[in-house]
């Protein structure tokens, strides 16, 4: 099994066929363990290997809160605030941002390059700051 960062193909076109509105759908983000199989071809959530319900996790993810679409020269961005899971103990290898407002829809796999483990303490994905070459944290 694999997590590949990437943003889903099915998502480009959905954009162009005007699927998603960025900041009025409801945006949602769920963590993965290193069993799943996620990459440019994932069309949609599902539950396979989604971290386990409990612990500070809730089956599904959460939602994004904040979100805003800018531009700063030829490159457009989204940001949303920073998801953060507390009093957690659980391990994630990476993530699906998705739409629950277009029929869970897949919109970009997040791959952290490792497994991350908390244990009674808080999970923290860090959007960046917009910019060309901007990376996002676990924190």
């Amino acid at each position: 099994m694999a997590i590949d960062q990437a943003m889903a193909t099915s998502f480009k076109a959905e954009i162009l066929d005007e699927v998603h509105d960025l900041v009025a759908d409801t945006l949602k983000i769920a963590l993965f363990t290193s069993s799943a199989s996620l990459d440019a071809s994932t069309t949609a959530y599902s539950t396979s290997n989604e971290v386990a319900n409990g612990n500070g996790y809730a089956t599904g993810g959460v939602t994004l809160a904040n979100k805003a679409v800018s531009t700063s020269g030829t490159t457009a961005y989204f940001d949303a605030d920073d998801p953060t899971w507390t009093s957690a103990s659980f391990t994630a290898r990476g993530a699906l941002i998705y739409n629950s407002s277009a029929s869970d829809k897949a919109i970009a796999v997040l791959n952290f390059g490792g497994d991350f483990t908390v244990s009674s303490g808080t999970f923290r994905i860090v959007f960046p700051a917009a910019g060309a070459n901007a990376i996002i944290t676990i924190a």
